[in-house]
């Protein structure tokens, strides 16, 4: 089987390499090798590659900055999968995102539930999506994070270092995701021949505070952070933003786990093993 995989540096893309089955033959490209904001350049990557399936785990993910990048954004994240569908007749496996949904439900997200995006770069990943044929797999995941990436848990452990203490919004609810775990459900998607939309984060609810009070706790056990700081729960409305975000976007995935028939590991246990993992890195 070739896979052509595009946003390779990514934590995403980066997880997808190393969990690869044995009988995938990777094309792995990067922004270095693929104008994402260039139709033609996409062509030729897939002429030149010929896969049979393509996973793109490439995206403009600057949520803030979007707001005044919009066309950048529609251009990589809708524009770029339109080229990638009409070059491809096989399948495609797109990445797209809790920011989908307006954060206004009481229960979790379900792949069938109307779409609401309030940001800009929720927009393009919602244009990204109607790209897609029924063939296609769409997995939509939600504050994804790996050992060595530019996330929001290495963020905190250098935050915890510097500051005394620290403020993060409480009023956001969802569940982080690790990449490598992300990468496995994609890599089973593909070998159960799957079509349609699935949902993948870790098991578990948390706030953006629930999430970095569990960060440091862990990372003091571990021994990567030296002393406790307080952290004080904020509203969002207390740390404003160019872009608005949603503030329930919980994704049900249970459909996800019934046909997989794996289990749905607890956010902390993974977030547990990412920072073993950036502890071995020193």
């Amino acid at each position: 089987m070739k896979v052509l995989i595009t946003g390779a540096g990514g934590q995403l893309g980066s997880s997808l390499i190393a969990s690869a089955p044995a009988d995938a033959r990777l094309h792995a490209v990067g922004t270095s090798e693929c104008d994402f904001t260039m139709p033609d350049t996409i062509a030729a990557l897939v002429a030149k590659a010929r896969p049979d399936v393509i996973i793109n785990a490439a995206a403009y993910t600057a949520v803030d900055k979007a707001e005044s990048e919009e066309t950048k954004a529609r251009a990589i994240n809708a524009n770029a999968v339109g080229a990638l569908v009409a070059a491809h007749a096989g399948k495609l496996v797109h990445v797209s995102t809790d920011f989908v949904f307006d954060g206004a439900s009481s229960r979790p997200y379900r792949p069938d539930d109307a779409r609401a995006p309030v940001s800009a770069y929720g927009r393009s990943k919602a244009e990204g999506e109607d790209q897609l044929r029924d063939h296609d797999i769409l997995v939509r995941t939600a504050w994804v994070y790996t050992a060595g990436g530019a996330n929001f848990v290495n963020t905190m452990l250098r935050l915890m270092r510097e500051k005394p203490v620290l403020n993060v919004v409480a009023d956001q609810i969802g569940s982080p995701t690790w990449a490598p775990g992300l990468a496995a459900t994609i890599w089973r998607l593909i070998d159960k021949d799957a079509a349609g939309t699935f949902h993948h984060s870790d098991a578990g609810v948390a706030s953006w505070y629930d999430f970095a009070v569990a960060i440091q706790e862990e990372a003091l056990t571990l021994g990567l952070l030296d002393k406790a700081i307080p952290i004080v729960p904020i509203p969002t409305k207390a740390y404003p933003t160019p872009a608005s975000r949603p503030a329930f976007s919980l994704l049900d995935c249970s459909a996800t786990r019934d046909l997989l028939g794996d289990g749905h590991i607890h956010w902390r246990e993974n977030l547990r093993i990412m920072l073993q993992q950036e502890q071995a890195f020193g």
